[in-house]
């Protein structure tokens, strides 16, 4: 499933070929919600942008068509009347004179005024979401502080939407390597100065991520490995997908562990456990 960055990415294209625009015509295939597309056809896209995993497309009248890609929604955006080859389903086509932004294959579309949108089921839930402007590190730090976070391990905790949006598998092992921090550690088992460098790197590297379409190295390591002839998937990450590869902090082999089917990677000479027991509470 695409993380926070890679759904804002998504959002800054097609609000760079909408905004401003004119849909001339937009169609819906699900029938809850095809009775919207002779209503928003005809009307200016004002904006289009994300909330967590989800991406919003607002509409002069004062509609906002929610859309969240789950495992399988993907959008191309496209030139008009030139669709791109695929088996998906379409779901979703808002056309301008001059292009297409066109979702495949997600489920979850929903058309909501201005009362019903902030009480949207999957909205409603969301923390701080890390790439607002408007959200810093100590908003997380603050989140972190809460009892009702500070109780629940990390592995668990960084892929609660509620805690903080729209951060994913990836994020979640790149965040917790680069603070130096365990995933089965609890925020009240972390001293102020790691749990400041733990928020510091979820906003810092989320950001990275979205800038870098994806890439959480930094832009020095990058530049070096690339000269080596490492391709992408070798290079993007600082942990994750790295396995027995080493550590670029202390040179230690990564690790892989499963963690409720979803692999964390971690290094245990960099992030050692300060309980000092493997965890076995419900994650």
């Amino acid at each position: 499933m695409p993380e926070g960055p890679e759904i804002r990415r998504v959002a800054t294209r097609i609000h760079k070929v909408l905004a401003g625009r004119e849909a001339e015509e937009v169609t819906f295939t699900q029938p809850a919600v095809v009775g919207f597309g002779p209503k928003l056809s005809g009307q200016q896209v004002e904006w289009v942008s994300s909330r967590g995993k989800a991406l919003l497309t607002h509409f002069e009248g004062g509609l906002t068509v929610y859309s969240h890609n789950q495992l399988y929604g993907r959008w191309y955006v496209t030139r008009r009347d030139k669709p791109p080859k695929t088996n998906r389903t379409l779901r979703l086509a808002i056309h301008t004179q001059t292009h297409s932004a066109l979702l495949y294959s997600a489920s979850d579309i929903e058309v909501l005024n201005p009362e019903e949108l902030p009480l949207q089921k999957y909205l409603v839930r969301l923390g701080p979401d890390a790439l607002d402007d408007h959200v810093v590190w100590r908003d997380v730090l603050r989140r972190l502080e809460d009892s009702k976070f500070s109780g629940r391990s990390l592995a668990a905790l960084y892929l609660d939407q509620g805690f903080v949006a729209g951060i994913g598998n990836y994020l979640r092992t790149e965040i917790l390597f680069n603070a130096k921090v365990n995933p089965f550690d609890r925020p009240k088992d972390l001293s102020k100065k790691q749990k400041g460098e733990l928020a510091r790197n979820t906003i810092e590297l989320t950001r990275q991520a979205y800038r870098t379409s994806g890439v959480t190295n930094p832009p020095g390591r990058v530049k070096k490995l690339q000269a080596q002839g490492l391709t992408r998937r070798r290079y993007r990450f600082l942990a994750f997908d790295r396995e027995r590869e080493p550590c670029y902090h202390c040179g230690d082999t990564i690790q892989r562990i499963e963690v409720s089917g979803r692999r964390i990677y971690l290094c245990g000479t960099c992030q050692p456990s300060l309980r000092h027991m493997p965890s076995k509470e419900p994650l």
